[in-house]
């Protein structure tokens, strides 16, 4: 299983992006699909998560700019991000938690990564 990442890219403050996250393999189901960001010097941050019943959680610092979506038909997942700003610029990533179908075992993925960079 491999998570590809999408999407980023330089935009003006204000401006917006929508970044995309593609799992490609067979043989499981996906659960949990979030966004997480990494900023030079910080911590990696959760951003948005959406759940296999399409409940949402965003971190306060993107409520009402970002959304995230799911198409469960193509195993990807979204994060539209309008009204951006310097301080969203970082590396962002998707992440999900699969489960093997023959096993039912949980596993973990992230995506390499794409950079937002927010910048006049």
């Amino acid at each position: 299983v491999q998570l590809q990442a999408s999407g980023g890219g330089l935009v003006q403050p204000g401006g917006s992006l929508k970044l995309s996250c593609a799992a490609s393999g067979s043989g499981f189901s996906i659960n949990t699909m979030a966004w997480y960001r990494q900023a030079p010097g910080k911590q990696r941050e959760l951003v948005a998560g959406i759940t296999t019943g399409g409940s949402t959680n965003y971190a306060d610092s993107v409520k009402g700019r970002f959304t995230i979506s799911r198409d469960n038909s193509k195993n990807s997942w979204y994060l539209q991000m309008n009204s951006l700003k310097p301080e969203d610029a970082a590396v962002y990533y998707c992440y999900a938690t699969l489960t093997n179908s023959e096993s039912r075992l949980q596993f973990q993925y992230w995506g390499q990564g794409t950079q937002v960079t927010v910048s006049s």
